[in-house]
């Protein structure tokens, strides 16, 4: 599957529209990661817990979107985008979202 950012895919023809294709996933933080997370802020420096749980989530949109796509007989995903939302304390949503194709 070819999944892009772009509205074509360059040397490729869109022959049909298959409409918006998503995937998603939401996250709750772990009490465990938020003492450490408190203390290196009070120190500074990346989040490390916090990142690999986002990309993490990330991956689990992207493969989302994927499937989704697949299931409404698509080849590829233009115009792809990631959204971010939080949905409650402590909750956040990772939305991927795109028009789903086929290519020749």
């Amino acid at each position: 599957m070819i999944i892009v950012t772009t509205p074509q895919v360059e040397g490729r023809t869109i022959t049909q529209v298959h409409g918006l294709a998503t995937g998603s996933t939401i996250r709750s933080k772990v009490i465990f990661k938020d003492i450490g997370a408190g203390l290196k802020s009070m120190v500074g420096g990346e989040l490390g817990s916090y990142t690999k749980m986002m990309q993490e989530s990330r991956a689990q949109a992207f493969e989302r979107l994927e499937e989704d796509a697949a299931r409404l007989g698509a080849n590829a995903v233009v115009n792809m985008r990631v959204a971010t939302s939080m949905v409650t304390q402590g909750a956040a949503e990772i939305l991927a979202y795109g028009t789903a194709v086929t290519l020749e």
